[in-house]
């Protein structure tokens, strides 16, 4: 079939089979079908959506166009977590030595940080020494030996979907939830892991906006993995403030260390052992999900977990920080509340981009990254703030900060009246929810 025949069915509300989908896959990774063609079939996607079946058989083209890690060396099932990216989300720091403490493997391939999320390699990278280039072999052997290892993704790891994300985004077509869900998902089936639970943020701080484009890209991502047997499962959790209370690579490594030391935030400790149970109840550790809590906790608790995020530090080559030095920067200044009152809002994509505009993200995949700079704030949603305290402090090698500073502050909303402590877990997506 021609490909223009493949836009018009697509256009028209047709439902693509398989091998439509699999042709122009194989074609545009092959330099056969040009651009406009491909971006003309996106729009048509982007305005008339994919069933479950197409969606699918998108994610599998996607998933085969590259490598396909074979992690059945790996004793036992092996789990991995996504996350769809966040404002302070050091999750994996803290959650994959807990799960790995509890029993199961954990096999996580990441990624970068890019515009205000911030990316699991640039903390990982932080860490004096610690490499995330990983060879195959050794990534398998960490695995069996000490229960974890995150690692980079290959080079041709799916690379249709960085050919469609990188047209995405120069033709107005990235929201689109089979889009999203593919790309996702094709990594993540790529990288080999037999669990798959998604974190999956709304809010300010998140690419997805509200709870109900939240739920329908849950969905979408448990339907494609249970139509390829996998279990996948979905939290929706809140990032409309930051995750815990510090935005920067290093000042994220060190609250992820103080998290597992047992003094960590309390929105970033409840996701990883509520997150962290339902990984351990299916990877088969626990029969059933409050004897994976049970086990979870006391992996917290005994220090288990944290000697488990030592050994993967060392075991990839890291020296761990005197926490009292790590952090080297020329300016440390605070930013007082201008009034007394409760914190009602704080913007995370204003502190995301403060970070950034800082050091401590990307605003373009070429830019470095400052790994000491960043924001941690003093005061959570909820919280009671007097005129004067500090609303954050910023860790800074620039010489003016006086616009950084009044982004800040303007990310706050204080007002009189007392406020609840929002919920970070919003909802759980689950096979039977399908």
């Amino acid at each position: 079939m021609r490909m223009v025949d493949i836009i018009e069915a697509k256009r028209d509300g047709h439902e693509l089979t398989a091998d439509q989908i699999q042709q122009f896959i194989d074609g545009y990774v092959n330099g056969d079908i040009p651009d406009y063609q491909v971006s003309a079939l996106l729009m048509a996607i982007y305005f008339n959506g994919m069933t479950t079946a197409e969606s699918t058989a998108l994610t599998m083209a996607m998933l085969h166009s590259g490598d396909v890690i074979d992690l059945s060396s790996i004793d036992g099932i092996k789990v991995d977590k996504h996350s769809t990216g966040g404002v302070g989300d050091k999750t994996t720091l803290v959650l994959g030595p807990l799960v790995a403490a509890a029993g199961a493997k954990v096999a996580k391939l990441s990624g970068r940080g890019l515009g205000h999320t911030g990316g699991t390699l640039d903390k990982l990278e932080s860490i004096p020494g610690l490499s995330i280039a990983i060879e195959p072999d050794q990534f398998v052997k960490q695995v069996n030996q000490i229960g974890i290892a995150v690692a980079g993704q290959t080079a041709n790891l799916c690379p249709a979907d960085k050919l469609l994300y990188a047209l995405r985004d120069v033709t107005a077509t990235v929201p689109s939830v089979p889009l999203i869900a593919s790309s996702i998902m094709s990594k993540k089936l790529a990288s080999g892991s037999d669990v798959i639970v998604l974190d999956v943020k709304v809010g300010e701080g998140a690419f997805m906006k509200t709870i109900d484009d939240a739920r329908a890209l849950s969905k979408v991502m448990v339907g494609i993995g249970t139509e390829v047997g996998k279990q996948v499962v979905a939290f929706i959790t809140d990032m409309s403030q930051p995750l815990g209370y510090t935005v920067g690579n290093k000042l994220e490594v060190i609250e992820a260390i103080e998290t597992l030391q047992g003094h960590g935030p309390e929105d970033l400790t409840h996701l990883c052992v509520e997150i962290g149970s339902q990984m351990v109840h299916a990877a088969a550790i626990a029969p059933t999900l409050e004897d994976a809590g049970t086990l979870v906790k006391k992996a917290l608790a005994s220090g288990a977990a944290l000697d488990k995020q030592h050994a993967m530090f060392a075991a990839q080559g890291g020296t761990l920080p005197d926490l009292d030095a790590f952090i080297s920067v020329n300016d440390i200044v605070e930013v007082p509340s201008p009034r007394s009152g409760y914190v009602h809002d704080i913007d995370a994509l204003a502190i995301g981009l403060a970070a950034m505009k800082m050091g401590a993200g990307r605003a373009t995949k070429e830019d470095a990254i400052d790994p000491d700079v960043g924001i941690k704030l003093a005061v959570k949603v909820g919280d009671r703030i007097e005129q004067g305290q500090p609303l954050a402090t910023l860790y800074s090698n620039k010489d003016n900060l006086e616009d950084i500073k009044q982004e800040v502050l303007e990310a706050f909303h204080i007002a009189s009246a007392a406020i609840a402590k929002p919920d970070i877990i919003f909802e759980i997506i689950t096979k039977h929810d399908l």
